[in-house]
This record gives C-alpha cells, sequence and structure tokens, in this order.
C-alpha cells in the first residue's frame, strides 16, 4: 500500500467481479488511517461520480465513508437534511494504488435510514451478477457471512453506525477543508 497523507485527496474505483470500472468517485479526502483497526476514514462533498456508461452526477451531502482492509464493505455516512443516513456496499476489501481507492462491488447494499431502520438492496442484481460473473462458492459464502456481520453492527449500533461519530469526522473535514483555503490565500 502506498504512503498515506491526512488532508490528502483520492480517487475511488468500483470495479465489477469480471475486472471492468464500475463507478469513479473524483475524490474523497483522507480523514484518518488505523491501521490496527483495519480501517481509513475518508470524507467528501458534493463530488462528481461518474458511472460505467459515462453518466455523471454530484453527491448532494457530505459524506463520511468508512473502508476496511479485511472486511468485505465499506460504509458511508451521509450528512442529510433529515438526519444521518448510511449506505453500506458489499465489497471487497479496499486496495490503494495510484493515489486511488480500489475495490470490487458485490452489489448487495444496505440502507440504513434516519430512525434507525435498514433495508438490504439489490438482491436481483447480486444473484444476476453471480450467475454472470460465475462468483465462486468462496466470494457467495463470504459475501453472505459478511452481510450477516454487517447488520448486526447496525442493529448494535457499533461505532461507524454512530450519528456522534459522523458529526466528529464531518466537522474535522471542514477544519482541514478550511485550512487548506486559509494556506493558499
Amino acid at each position: 500500500m502506498e504512503k498515506l497523507k491526512i488532508g490528502h485527496k483520492y480517487q475511488i474505483h468500483s470495479y465489477k467481479h469480471n475486472g471492468q470500472i464500475y463507478k469513479a468517485w473524483d475524490e474523497a479526502t483522507l480523514l484518518n488511517f488505523d491501521f490496527k483497526k483495519g480501517v481509513l476514514v475518508f470524507a467528501n462533498n458534493c463530488t462528481t461520480v461518474t458511472e460505467k456508461n459515462g453518466h455523471t452526477w454530484q453527491t448532494k451531502e457530505p459524506a463520511i465513508l468508512f473502508f476496511f482492509l479485511h472486511k468485505w464493505y465499506n460504509i458511508i455516512g451521509q450528512y442529510k437534511n433529515k438526519g444521518i443516513c448510511y449506505y453500506c456496499n458489499m465489497a471487497s476489501p479496499i486496495v490503494i494504488e495510484e493515489n486511488t481507492i480500489k475495490y470490487i462491488d458485490y452489489d448487495l447494499d444496505v440502507k440504513v435510514f434516519a430512525n434507525g431502520s435498514f433495508k438490504v438492496v439489490d438482491k436481483n442484481e447480486y444473484n444476476y451478477h453471480k450467475n454472470k460473473f460465475k462468483y465462486p462458492k468462496e466470494i457467495d459464502y463470504i459475501i453472505k457471512n459478511q452481510l450477516n456481520n454487517l447488520i448486526n453492527e447496525i442493529r448494535n449500533k457499533d461505532e461507524y453506525f454512530r450519528n456522534s461519530e459522523i458529526e466528529k469526522w464531518v466537522k474535522y473535514y471542514i477544519y482541514l477543508e478550511n485550512n487548506k483555503k486559509i494556506k493558499k490565500n
């Protein structure tokens, strides 16, 4: 893994199991890394996302992104007007190469709403790609097992699902961004 620097901006590339790029985010600022826990914390706000078909759109709110070195999912805390919501992607552990966070997206997602309720989505897409790309049985087992772990973390309001954690990281992100502007002037 390349040397990481707090405050540095990285791109994010999401791939499918066949190696084709699926989505790309223009930037995410590194806020923290804890190799003991195997987690890297990033943030972005109104960043451009490019879909595999070339369609682009912008995120609408500050987001805190938790990427893991050993877990098969990532967690995005979205700082929305109606409250903090979470979007969780079942995905391979990340690698960082050439200033880019890379992972394989395995379709299944979990939406966690501001009231704490949640919903597993994209089951049909997972089954479609599982057959199309011939996911090995080991991958299918890992994804289903890790999905259960993720749901338990959501139900227990583990560290990454505490609104106070998201608020803390958003404040730190704003602090870093403001300091960059001051240094430029």
